[in-house]
């Protein structure tokens, strides 16, 4: 297939802070991505972008986000780092868990970019903390911690072998997908969880037996473009193991790029939080 028929797929970009003892690249920010993402989404064809953070000590130029979110068809927001728990209001409770607050401010400008132009937005693991916060949800810091009851959702040494069960609430769009599968086993790679469900996005997943979400999707309205999130890593499903298929979530997600990109753009499913907003600006101000 050539170039120009394919679909161009934003992926964010994660970030490695300006570290004066590093031996290479010493002193200098990098941002990058993380391989099995970038495969996973070429899998089906699509061809992947990482949008770099057009802001920083060395920024140049006038090339925005609105930029990329015209420019591309769709946009996954990456796994990684804690959530800053100063974007949905709350102090950090131990210093460990105070997040990327550089990363969250480029990840809710990225958002609300695509989210605006109408374009397809997908989250994983910290992508799907990410968006709930950006429309006015909260976390647990710590599921261990805050959770009673919670299961254990990160294991270091196990890493991507850690799995877990998950409930596929009946009637969403994920249950849709995956008709035969009321449950399936999942990699859990987290310690943070969804605390409160954003407005206007609905469940569509919680782990075995805890119940904490585990997808969330935008509800489906007038106006509204295609968001959705998974708590676990789709892209580290290994074919004929005993999780979920990731295909039929992959397929439906470039579905949805497809649509967008043969339509008109249509407005955004609205502002993001008002927090997350004021956050943006105040970043915005500083770094010009």
């Amino acid at each position: 297939m050539p170039a120009s028929r394919r679909l161009k797929i934003g992926l964010s970009a994660c970030f490695q802070h300006a570290d004066p003892t590093r031996p290479l690249f010493t002193g200098k920010t990098l941002q990058y991505v993380e391989q099995s993402i970038a495969h996973w989404l070429m899998s089906a064809g699509a061809m992947v972008v990482m949008v770099p953070c057009p802001t920083g000590e060395t920024a140049r130029g006038d090339v925005t986000l609105d930029h990329y979110a015209e420019w591309l068809d769709g946009i996954v927001m990456h796994g990684g780092a804690d959530v800053w728990p100063g974007s949905y209001g709350e102090e950090p409770l131990r210093e460990e868990w105070v997040g990327d607050r550089v990363r969250d401010l480029y990840d809710l400008a990225l958002v609300k970019a695509f989210a605006q132009a109408g374009k397809p937005i997908f989250g994983v693991c910290r992508g799907l903390q990410l968006i709930n916060v950006a429309f006015g949800g909260a976390l647990y810091q710590d599921l261990q911690t805050q959770h009673p009851g919670a299961l254990q959702h990160r294991n270091a040494t196990t890493y991507d072998q850690h799995f877990h069960d998950i409930h596929i609430v009946p009637g969403t769009h994920l249950a849709q997908l995956y008709p035969e599968k009321p449950r399936a086993r999942v990699n859990s790679i987290h310690h943070q969880g969804i605390k409160r469900v954003a407005p206007d996005f609905v469940v569509e997943a919680l782990s075995e037996p805890d119940g904490v979400p585990e997808a969330i999707r935008l509800q489906a309205a007038p106006g509204r473009g295609y968001i959705a999130a998974t708590q676990w890593h789709p892209e580290f499903h290994q074919i004929g193991s005993e999780t979920l298929d990731d295909t039929a979530i992959l397929n439906d997600f470039l579905a949805a790029c497809s649509a967008s990109k043969a339509r008109p753009a249509a407005p955004g499913p609205g502002p993001l939080h008002l927090r997350a907003a004021r956050l943006l600006r105040q970043a915005l101000r500083r770094r010009h």
